[in-house]
């Protein structure tokens, strides 16, 4: 019986002493994703207003290349990877990462701090990547589509408390304080006598953080009486609700969730139907879509300078008057009053419309009709999977950061590197 021949193989040695040294570009495909982040930074944005922010003091050491971390933190977001934690662990285990860090390694709150204190600049950089996308052929604004999804907070649902359980609490508390400091002074000579002058056991019933939760709840209820007031109520309902570790969060129904409740905000995208890039983005702390038909419009206004030809939203923005805002400006608006798995099965009234037809009823006419359809079609196959492409291929669940003004700019963020993506697909093509 003939010996089987030994396999033979490609020589494999890990320990092996490298006579040259290592050059990274040798390990990162042409095409890779982080090329295209360096090129954006390196040759494309004016990053003038960041290197700004920095000056060398007298005999301190000195900074990573902002650039440097500016590239990690895209990078990092534009794969799912928003922790500063894993940010730095990437500098170390991811090829991209690495390259892109040059064989550096910031500490994580060296990260943290760098995108904490640049947060104001991600506006004008989200512009800026935008217009390279806009001269990439990729924003058109011919067809403009808008949604919303809730995002949870970083914050616990079960953190809130109603307006009546604050004020009972800081009620309850205040009693108990007052209580005891009136048993206090009343035996105030005997325990100095048995206790030595200056100790009060009694004030040993209270929770040692006594203080500070007083003042936590009575900010709690200042905040939430000074909300209800901008709304013109007189006071704020007993059910409204407050969170103590966002209190610029709210509670929401998460219609892509099941209807289940979270801690969270509302946050808002418009784009270019045909390329999918993100044209401009807004976080609200309201549950429904109907206040922000007409907002995300002036938002882009705003950001580009022009205002698209059609706008297509789903039933939740319905409403006459944010529609007839955006008819006025000229931009042609399909918005179906009824869920479009409705509308798109339902038949289209025949004939001429009546004179007095309701603005409901001309909607509805629009949606339904040949053309209305054909348009309105384009809604399902951009928007939604932006927000499939954000949540479930990058997964983004929570957002890291906390307070309004933090997380509209880490939601700004998140729109950039989906942009950066659309960028390097359309560069490398």
């Amino acid at each position: 019986m003939p010996t089987p021949k030994k396999p033979v193989f490609r020589k494999y040695d890990p320990h092996q002493t490298l006579i040259l040294p290592p050059d990274l570009n040798d390990w990162l495909p042409e095409e890779h994703v982080a090329r295209v982040v360096a090129d954006v930074v390196d040759e494309h944005l004016d990053l003038e207003p960041l290197l700004a922010t920095y000056q060398n003091e007298e005999g301190g050491s000195p900074a990573f290349d902002p650039r440097l971390q500016l590239k990690v933190l895209l990078y990092g977001y534009s794969v799912g990877v928003a922790s500063s934690r894993r940010l730095e662990k990437a500098t170390w285990d991811d090829v991209a990462t690495r390259w892109l860090a040059a064989d550096q390694h910031p500490h994580f709150t060296t990260l943290n701090r760098f995108r904490l204190r640049n947060l104001k600049l991600i506006d004008d950089l989200f512009l800026q990547v935008l217009q390279l996308c806009q001269a990439a052929g990729l924003v058109r604004l011919g067809r403009v589509a808008l949604d919303g999804t809730k995002i949870k907070a970083n914050a616990s649902k079960h953190k809130s408390k109603t307006y009546a359980t604050v004020v009972a609490k800081e009620d309850e508390l205040h009693r108990q304080v007052r209580r005891i400091l009136r048993e206090a002074e009343r035996v105030d000579r005997e325990e100095d006598q048995l206790y030595g002058k200056d100790q009060n056991p009694l004030l040993n019933a209270l929770p040692p953080d006594w203080k500070e939760r007083l003042k936590k709840l009575r900010k709690a209820r200042e905040e939430l009486e000074d909300r209800e007031k901008k709304k013109g109520k007189k006071e704020p309902d007993p059910k409204t609700q407050y969170n103590f570790t966002d209190p610029d969060s709210r509670i929401m129904q998460d219609s892509g969730n099941k209807g289940a409740f979270i801690q969270g905000y509302n946050a808002q995208a418009a784009v270019d139907a045909k390329s999918q890039v993100i044209v401009s983005t807004l976080v609200a702390q309201t549950n429904p879509d109907s206040q922000h038909l007409a907002p995300m419009m002036w938002e882009m206004e705003r950001t580009l300078g022009t205002l698209p030809n059609k706008v297509l939203a789903d039933a939740g923005y319905f409403s006459e008057a944010q529609i007839r805002q955006l008819q006025a400006r000229g931009i042609d608006v399909y918005c179906p009053p009824e869920p479009w798995r409705v509308a798109e099965t339902a038949p289209c009234q025949r004939g001429r419309p009546p004179l007095d037809e309701r603005f409901t009823a001309m909607m509805r006419r629009k949606v339904r009709s040949r053309r209305g359809r054909r348009e309105y079609r384009w809604r399902k196959v951009s928007v939604e999977p932006v927000f499939g492409q954000i949540k479930q291929g990058r997964g983004l669940r929570q957002f890291l950061l906390r307070g309004f003004e933090k997380v509209s700019a880490e939601w700004k963020l998140w729109g950039l590197t989906h942009n950066l993506r659309k960028l390097h697909v359309a560069w490398t093509a």
